[in-house]
């Protein structure tokens, strides 16, 4: 309970940040932050394209828990966030259409 209600106060935090800054998809800050689905997992590899990512299960879009490749999106915040670390995920629908990673930050 008390990690969905961080997350919950991390995601309005940064949509009200994002909201209040004008500041898009720069670093520090997300527009519509509240509006990607959020997942946590633990960081096993990052490229240039992809991050390789063990996560939870993600109701909203029917995924199970399960260990994977994504893509990340265009301008994608991942700054600070090694392999092996503990974080919060932000996902969008890329142009194709799949979800991508658009955040990347540390949660514990």
């Amino acid at each position: 309970m008390r990690k969905l209600f961080l997350s919950l106060a991390f995601t309005t935090a940064m949509a009200t940040s994002a909201a209040a800054s004008g500041s898009g998809h720069e670093h520090g800050g997300h527009a519509n932050m509240a509006e990607g689905v959020h997942a946590t997992g633990e960081v096993h590899a990052i490229t240039d394209k992809t991050v390789n990512v063990s996560h939870d299960p993600i109701p909203s879009i029917g995924w199970p828990a399960m260990r994977m490749d994504l893509p990340l999106l265009e301008g994608a915040d991942i700054d600070g966030v090694s392999e092996g670390d503990k974080v919060m995920i932000m996902l969008e629908k890329g142009p194709d259409g799949m979800y991508g990673v658009r955040a990347l930050e540390r949660s514990e």
